[in-house]
């Protein structure tokens, strides 16, 4: 089982948004033996908070469920998920300095718009103190992006379905 961890800052908008995208293209595809995911933040702001309410809209006006509570990275997620994925290079530094502080190391892991051909940017912009569009803009970068992750994924570890 290849195990994947969404990484933002908060762990309320964009990481636990990318999950559910995935466990819904996984599920839609036929791949839910295969893939696990989960997310979350590389601060404590939001420990055992659901996802901004619009973030659940936009997933729901998308067709995509979430169930997810907000937590904060640690070493355990560093030993046992095959792939890290950052929304934005802040995290990714984050995650990077936890993997070193920890004396562990970790050869996966990436911003998820890595995965998009020729991407306008790296990173997914952070919709917290923007409206509706801006969760609407997010969830079409994750969507792409995850699609191609995916396509990655199967590649990778030559899962045929």
């Amino acid at each position: 089982m290849v195990k994947v961890l969404f990484v933002c800052l908060g762990n309320i908008c964009r990481s636990p948004l990318a999950e559910a995208i995935f466990n819904q293209k996984v599920s839609d595809n036929g791949l839910s033996g295969h893939f696990q995911s989960d997310s979350c933040g590389t601060s404590d702001y939001h420990i055992g908070e659901l996802p901004d309410e619009r973030t659940i809209l936009c997933a729901s006006n998308n067709g995509v469920d979430i169930n997810h509570r907000g937590r904060q990275i640690n070493r355990v997620d560093i030993r046992e998920f095959d792939y890290l994925i950052a929304m934005d290079e802040s995290n990714k530094t984050n995650i990077e300095r936890l993997i070193v502080s920890s004396n562990l190391s970790h050869d996966q892991v990436y911003l998820i718009r890595e995965f998009q051909p020729n991407p306008s940017q790296l990173e997914v912009p952070d919709p917290y103190y923007g409206g509706m569009e801006s969760f609407e803009n997010v969830f079409s970068i994750l969507d792409d992006s995850i699609n191609h992750f995916l396509e990655f994924l199967k590649v990778e570890h030559k899962i045929y379905v």
